[in-house]
């Protein structure tokens, strides 16, 4: 976890997993390099929070794989799903549901599966194709987390790879692209741009 800058009531937010993602960011606001997973995304938001000053909104720009066929580009969020959490089946436990999707205002239809694996087989990826075209490793987390601490939450997604065979490779080769239109998007869309 690394926070860039400093966390005021007036001004949002900006988190991301890894510097990869931020390279080209060109903002006076906050930064947060949360690392890559729920865990890490979850514990660096909830510690920032919790500290306080809350800032006005939380963006979250990052890269995310594609599920179907033909989505390219930057997407905005509307709801994140956990699709590593069964909790129909932990239901059967004790009663309780756990980890129900989260609508997220101003976000459109865009559905992102979110999971602490990284999506590279053709199986895993048809699976989770039936649920979300995105999919990520941290949107879920911030989403729970915002949500928890009363902060509103926009997640920005660019697409980097199709969450198949090569996947891997595919986000190193094209993550320093994705971070041009994720800070591109940035400079467009929220405020106090250097």
């Amino acid at each position: 976890m690394e926070l860039l800058g400093d966390i005021t009531a007036d001004r949002p937010l900006l988190v991301l997993a890894v510097q990869e993602e931020a390279q080209f960011l060109d903002t006076d606001l906050p930064v947060l390099l949360t690392g890559m997973g729920k865990v890490n995304a979850a514990i660096a938001l909830a510690s920032v929070l919790g500290r306080g000053p809350r800032p006005s909104g939380i963006v979250n720009l990052g890269t995310a794989g594609a599920l179907r066929p033909g989505w390219t580009g930057t997407h905005v969020v509307g709801t994140v799903v956990q699709h590593d959490l069964d909790g129909e089946r932990l239901a059967t436990l004790n009663g309780e549901r756990y980890g129900a999707p989260l609508t997220l205002p101003d976000g459109g239809d865009v559905v992102l599966a979110t999971g602490d694996a990284f999506v590279s087989d053709e199986v895993t990826r048809a699976r989770l194709a039936e649920r979300a075209p995105l999919v990520d490793m941290e949107g879920y987390a911030l989403a729970a987390a915002a949500r928890h601490a009363g902060v509103p939450l926009r997640i920005v997604k660019h697409v980097s790879d199709e969450a198949g065979d090569g996947a891997a490779r595919s986000w190193r080769e094209s993550v320093a692209e994705c971070a041009r239109a994720l800070a591109d998007w940035a400079a467009e869309n929220t405020p106090y741009r250097s």
